[in-house]
């Protein structure tokens, strides 16, 4: 008898932890944040780009999400948060 392969359809969770950073401390590196419409205008001249964002000295990879208190950032393409709207609470 011959044994078929079959490949199971791995899903992704449909619902992915975002994690709370809290408030900007001004004493730690945290990269610019701009809402969705100021970041569109932004200058190529800017010397912002990075490979990370940086949020309270801690480095995130260009596409994470974090919440900074109710507001959902998105760490863009240049090394800057935009601002993506609210976060939900659990």
């Amino acid at each position: 008898m011959c044994q078929s392969l079959f490949f199971k359809e791995l899903k992704m969770p449909t619902t992915t932890r975002i994690q709370q950073v809290g408030a900007a401390d001004p004493e730690l590196r945290t990269s610019p944040i701009f809402d969705d419409a100021e970041e569109s205008s932004l200058s190529l001249d800017y010397e912002l780009e990075s490979p990370f964002c940086y949020f309270n000295s801690q480095s995130f990879s260009i596409g994470q999400f974090v919440c900074s208190g109710h507001q959902l950032l998105k760490c863009n393409g240049r090394g800057v948060w935009v601002a993506e709207g609210a976060c939900e609470r659990e």
